[in-house]
Order: structure tokens, then C-alpha cells, then sequence
């Protein structure tokens, strides 16, 4: 079962959640007392170069009819939607740069290049998503109301599709995440009333219907004889676009070592709780500076779900103090690189689309959600008197598994 005992499944005593929450308080207030011009510097920058690759993809398509036009625009047009989604939109809309009072740069006022409205993402990801996440039953990002992504979510015969269904949501992730906010499966059951859905509706379709418009109609128009090879480069700008968030969302919340957690603590959740739910639900991508800027520093994960509204260009430097704690607390820092980190998402959401009883490992200890069960009693962390390092959950972890793997051997 996902973790209901957040502190005894992390080897903490309640004493170490507050000190721990102490020191993540204090790199908060050291990075917001620290902002100023070279953060503002940095967004600015990468609204300019933003625009440029846009202004440059578009410009080139006017040529499209020759391949390598074709592809240069549709390239070009694709990394800026990337730049424009993940370092721009989601970020600002986070609040991250509402301390420079610029309008152009606020989360209030910035509308992203996306189907889904800013209203309803800023409500599904930054309220519901960043406040419950990976609990189950409460943040509609654990398999996004699709997937089967953890032991604890009941099988059905529909979880025979998971991998055609995720392939699916790759491919056309703007319109998944578009259709998230409406709540199909609470309209279904009369749980959502009319008018709301209405305005919803309107809402999705007057967004879905300018992208259209602009993506597939002004744009394609402009290039004149082109217009037909200008639509499908849109729309091949369109499918990077979806295919790199879907990656580095997934890279994020569902590889190995992310934990699920149930509803049990979370009303009496306190702040220093939060933060350490967020560190064990959350995973992050290595692979340097280039990385960090396509994935919008989500390649961050767990720094970005301790401090959702902090610059992301700090992220890098947050991350050594955060990692430090962990060493202090021993608790794990799940990272690895993207290729290996998706592949354990798709791993997982392939296992999953067959019932428990075809999964070898148990629902308290499945490499891709494990509860404080998995330990067999009851955990707290102590101090090694020999090396004077605290023996927390990293370690047990590591104790664990070295456990399993002598028993497999013993066993064949």
C-alpha cells in the first residue's frame, strides 16, 4: 500500500520533521532576501530567445515545401513551444517572477501556448497537484484519471490499454491536459453541476479554438503557397512539444523511488510534513545546464516541489543545500538521468496494466510505490555510535534491498 505513516516511513521522529522543515524555511528566506537583477536578467533573456526561435521557425516554414526548410522550422518551432511551456509558462504561472511587479511577467496576466487555459492549470497543477501530491484520491496528476500507475489504484480490464492509452497521451499531451480540469469522470456521475461545466466547456473551447486558429489557419495562411507543408510542421512543432512535457513530467512523479501516499495524515498535515512528502514524491533528471533550461529546471523535481514559486534559475544552487539534508537526515535524493528515468515510468505503467496477483514484489514493497510496511515494524532513525552518522531511511533502503538480493541467490 502507498505510505499513510509519512514520518515512520522516513525514519524521522517528529522533533527531526521540524528541525528539517527549519533549515528548508531558511533556504527559502535566503533565496527571496538574494533576488534581484540577475534573476530578472535571466527571465527577460529567455523571453527574448523565446521569441527569436518562435520568430525564426515561423519565418523559415515560408519555404516549407522543401524538406530541409520543413524541418528546420518545425525544430525550431518545437523547442520554442518547449522554452514557451516549461521555463516560461509553467514557472511564471507559479508566481516564480510576480516579485519583479511586471505585468507582462506575472502570474496573473500570462496566458500560455497551450490548449489548456491558464485559470484551469493554475488550479488543477498549482493548487491541486503542488498541495496533495501523489496522494491518492486527491491529485488528479497520479495517472491523470487515465493511467494505472500504482498497486493501490483497484484494477480493471480498462488497465489492459495503459500503454496504448500512454502512448496516446504522449503523442497529444496539450489536449490530455486541456481535457484534466474538466472532470470527465465526475460530469459522468452527476457530481459536477451543469453551470459549472458549461463555463468549463466554454472556457476549453474558446482556448482550444484560437490554438487551432493560430497554429493551423493564420500562421499556415501567411506562408501562401506553403500553407499545406506549414500545417503539418505546426503540428509536428506541436507533437515535440507534448512528447519532451510528457517525458519530463513523467521523469518527475513516477519513476522508481517517487512514492504515492494516502489520504490518512494529510488533514492534519503540517508545513514541515509537507515539505517532507514533497521530497519523497518527487524525483529529478541529471544532465547539466542544457537539460536544466529544455525541462524548465523541472529536471529539479523535488527542489521545484519544496519552493514552486522560487526563481527556477535557482534551482541548480537550492539543490547542493537540499541534498546536503539529505545526507544529514539520510533520506534518499532519487535522480537519473532522462532516458533511464522514463523508462522506469513506462516500466511501471506497463506492469501495471495487469492485475496484482500476474506482480511479483508486494503492494508494500513494488520498486515504484512502497509504505512504512516494507520495513516490518515500526522505523525511527538513530545515530551510528561509530561513525556518528544518523542511520535513517536511505539506509535502510539499502539494507533492504541488499537483503532481497542475498535471499534470490540463495533461492536459485
Amino acid at each position: 500500500m502507498a505510505i499513510a505513516d509519512i514520518e515512520e516511513y522516513a525514519h524521522l521522529t517528529e522533533a527531526d520533521v521540524e528541525a528539517l522543515g527549519r533549515e528548508l524555511d531558511a533556504i527559502r528566506r535566503d533565496v527571496e532576501e538574494s533576488r534581484g537583477a540577475r534573476d530578472a536578467r535571466y527571465v527577460r533573456n529567455t523571453i527574448r530567445l523565446q521569441r527569436t526561435l518562435e520568430f525564426s521557425g515561423r519565418a523559415v516554414l515560408f519555404a516549407s515545401r522543401r524538406r530541409p526548410a520543413w524541418i528546420a522550422g518545425a525544430g525550431l518551432l518545437g523547442v520554442a513551444k518547449i522554452v514557451e511551456n516549461m521555463e516560461l509558462g509553467h514557472n511564471v504561472m507559479h508566481g516564480q517572477w510576480d516579485w519583479m511587479n511586471d505585468p507582462e511577467i506575472h502570474s496573473t496576466s500570462w496566458e500560455w501556448d497551450n490548449n489548456d487555459p491558464s485559470a484551469h492549470w493554475k488550479q488543477t497543477h498549482n493548487y491541486l497537484h503542488h498541495k496533495y501530491t501523489n496522494v491518492l484520491g486527491m491529485d488528479d496528476d497520479v495517472g491523470f484519471g487515465l493511467l494505472r500507475v500504482t498497486r493501490d489504484q483497484k484494477w480493471y480490464p480498462f488497465n489492459l490499454g495503459n500503454l496504448a492509452y500512454n502512448t496516446l497521451l504522449t503523442l497529444f499531451f496539450q489536449w490530455g491536459v486541456a481535457v484534466q480540469h474538466l472532470e470527465l469522470g465526475k460530469i459522468a456521475k452527476g457530481r459536477v453541476p451543469k453551470e459549472e461545466t458549461r463555463r468549463k466547456l466554454r472556457e476549453v473551447g474558446s482556448k482550444i479554438g484560437r490554438q487551432v486558429a493560430k497554429d493551423y489557419v493564420f500562421y499556415p495562411a501567411l506562408t501562401g503557397p506553403a500553407w499545406k507543408s506549414t500545417i503539418t510542421a505546426n503540428f509536428a512543432a506541436n507533437t515535440i512539444r507534448n512528447v519532451w512535457s510528457n517525458a519530463v513530467i513523467f521523469c518527475g512523479h513516477f519513476p522508481d523511488g517517487a512514492e504515492k501516499f494516502t489520504k490518512a495524515d494529510i488533514d492534519a498535515e503540517t508545513h514541515e510534513q509537507w515539505y517532507l512528502r514533497q521530497m519523497l514524491g518527487s524525483a529529478n533528471i541529471s544532465g547539466g545546464k542544457v537539460m536544466d533550461f529544455m525541462t524548465g529546471n523541472l529536471s529539479y523535481q523535488i527542489e521545484h516541489h519544496l519552493f514552486p514559486d522560487l526563481p527556477s534559475n535557482r534551482y541548480a544552487e537550492i539543490a547542493v543545500r537540499v541534498r546536503e539534508l539529505c545526507d544529514k537526515y539520510d533520506l534518499p535524493y532519487t535522480t537519473g538521468p532522462l532516458a533511464v528515468q522514463y523508462a522506469k515510468s513506462w516500466r511501471t505503467i506497463a506492469k501495471l496494466s495487469l492485475p496484482n496477483k500476474y506482480l511479483r514484489d508486494t503492494a508494500d514493497d513494488a520498486p515504484e510505490t512502497a509504505s512504512e510496511r516494507r520495513f516490518g515494524a515500526p522505523a525511527v532513525g538513530v545515530v551510528d555510535p561509530a561513525t556518528g552518522r544518523r542511520r535513517g531511511l536511505r539506509t535502510a533502503i539499502t539494507e533492504l534491498r541488499r537483503r532481497k538480493g542475498i535471499l534470490g541467490r540463495f533461492r536459485r
